[in-house]
């Protein structure tokens, strides 16, 4: 994999303090227009004679944080961008339905008016791009979110391990639709990529595909347990031939998620996918992205590997849950000069 980068500059004309950058760091919202990708047949070969060049990957990953970085007006505006790119989630094991309520709350009004009145954007219709929960939460947080506009995926197929019985996991995928689940994120057999089993994985991810019927579909590759940087790639490729709409790091509950060097990773199959398959395929972080800062590296990656098409939300995501607090937090900063504390900013 050979390193390169775009040149094209993060600033643009100077704007009053508190307003937004224009182009790819305004924080308008883009509503998700979906151009699915329809998959193509397995190209064994291809998969087979990837490679992947992990020295050069991890030293262009390192250096990509202390060359991009953006400051003051123009940072506030790449954070709101990222608030509309946001997939807010509740994954826990003591999930209420009241708890989705308020998360659903949180997602129709992520930044409080407080503070988007002193960044002069008060009547900015900020919303994150989806609610992500459980199957059997799905009908409380379509109703929470009715008339928003923001989505509500579902994970689904044995979340989080996929271990599930094939027959189960697409009866899943399918009663998550019925429920008005928008979008739907699935997991992929590890032990597929782990034996070299691309045919197995290609056709599970078809089912899957054909299961989630209208709803754009996210596979989780759980790239911290797929080994090395060569099989997350090589995985990549083939959910994408499968049908993939997104290809996904991870479920959040690996020791290992979302890092730079995956995510560049998976950012060279989208664009080599792209040039062969003639189709975009979306990219989505998922766990341990806490902090502002990791969410704007994130940003100046797929900016500089994939283009400014891809900072929208139909290409592109963040899985998170705590995120939204410590950008929120930078946002105050930005407004008044001062940190405030975290329960100023509860998600429920």
């Amino acid at each position: 994999m050979a390193t390169s980068r775009t040149n094209m500059p993060y600033r643009t004309t100077p704007r009053p303090r508190g307003a937004p950058a224009r182009g790819s760091g305004d924080a308008r919202p883009h509503p998700p227009q979906w151009s699915r990708n329809s998959g193509m047949p397995l190209e064994l070969d291809w998969v087979r004679e990837a490679r992947v060049n992990r020295s050069a990957v991890e030293r262009r990953a390192e250096t990509l944080p202390r060359r991009r970085t953006v400051k003051t007006v123009w940072q506030a505006a790449w954070l709101l961008r990222a608030v509309t790119l946001m997939d807010l989630t509740t994954l826990q094991g003591d999930d209420t339905p009241g708890r989705v309520q308020r998360l659903c709350a949180k997602a129709r009004r992520p930044v409080r008016q407080d503070l988007l009145d002193q960044l002069g954007l008060g009547d900015l219709e900020l919303r994150v791009a989806a609610v992500c929960v459980y199957h059997a939460l799905v009908e409380t947080a379509v109703a929470a979110l009715d008339g928003s506009g923001i989505a509500v995926a579902a994970v689904s197929a044995g979340f989080p391990a996929g271990l599930s019985p094939l027959p189960q996991r697409i009866a899943e995928i399918e009663a998550s639709v019925a429920a008005g689940a928008a979008e739907i994120d699935v997991v992929i057999t590890r032990s597929h990529v782990l034996t070299g089993q691309w045919q197995a994985l290609y056709d599970e991810v078809r089912a899957f595909r054909a299961a989630a019927g209208p709803a754009p579909l996210k596979t989780i590759l759980a790239t911290g347990e797929l080994g090395t940087l060569r099989d997350v790639y090589r995985a990549s490729l083939v959910c994408m031939m499968a049908g993939a709409d997104f290809i996904k790091t991870s479920t959040g509950k690996e020791s290992v998620n979302a890092t730079l060097p995956v995510g560049l990773v998976m950012a060279r199959a989208i664009r080599a996918y792209r040039e062969r398959a003639g189709q975009a395929v979306g990219l989505k972080p998922a766990g341990g992205i806490r902090q502002a800062k990791g969410a704007l590296d994130w940003l100046a990656l797929v900016k500089e590997e994939l283009g400014d098409r891809w900072l929208s939300p139909d290409l592109f995501r963040f899985g998170a849950s705590t995120l939204l607090t410590d950008v929120e937090r930078q946002l105050e900063h930005h407004a008044t000069g001062r940190y405030s504390a975290a329960h100023r900013h509860p998600l429920t």
